[in-house]
């Protein structure tokens, strides 16, 4: 959209965002009926999408061998077309997140450890890294800070949630 400036991308983005919190007003899930009008109104876009960035025509596939190279937008809209399902699926599935930044956050920190060090001495390196990264990740995630986290694991005692799922 910014780059490339290419309008159809800010209708796209405007739509998974009206539709991101149309989610959000009806609890997590939309009805079967509701999910049919949307991916209808997807699909028009993305065919509006096709006439401002079509794929490369037969003239300039002329005398050359294998795929004719697309631009990055050109990729961007067959991904769209041919992933819509997965592209969707927040919308008919509570536990799929509209955004992956959970996921990209859990892994952050092992990609910043490997590009400072270069990699782990050892296996049992990694995966006392991973061990450690993982509690406190989801003690943040219930709410309790990494210091008070590691605090604890140093004393011996666990967090309140883990304590409740213990019983």
């Amino acid at each position: 959209m910014e780059q490339y400036d290419q309008k159809w991308a800010k209708d796209v983005k405007l739509f998974l965002l009206e539709v991101n919190k149309g989610v959000a007003r009806e609890g997590g899930q939309l009805t079967l009926e509701r999910s049919s009008e949307l991916r209808f109104r997807y699909r028009s876009i993305l065919k509006k999408a096709e006439q401002e960035c079509p794929a490369p025509s037969a003239e300039e596939r002329k005398n050359k061998r294998g795929r004719i190279k697309r631009s990055p937008p050109r990729n961007l809209l067959e991904r769209l077309i041919e992933y819509e399902n997965e592209v969707l699926r927040f919308m008919e599935d509570k536990i799929v997140p509209f955004t992956n930044n959970q996921a990209e956050n859990d892994i952050r920190m092992t990609k910043v450890q490997q590009k400072i060090s270069g990699c782990f001495r050892s296996n049992i390196g990694a995966k006392i890294f991973c061990r450690v990264r993982s509690y406190i990740s989801t003690c943040r995630k219930n709410g309790v800070s990494a210091s008070l986290a590691l605090k604890l694991l140093f004393k011996g005692k666990l967090p309140l949630f883990l304590c409740n799922n213990l019983e």
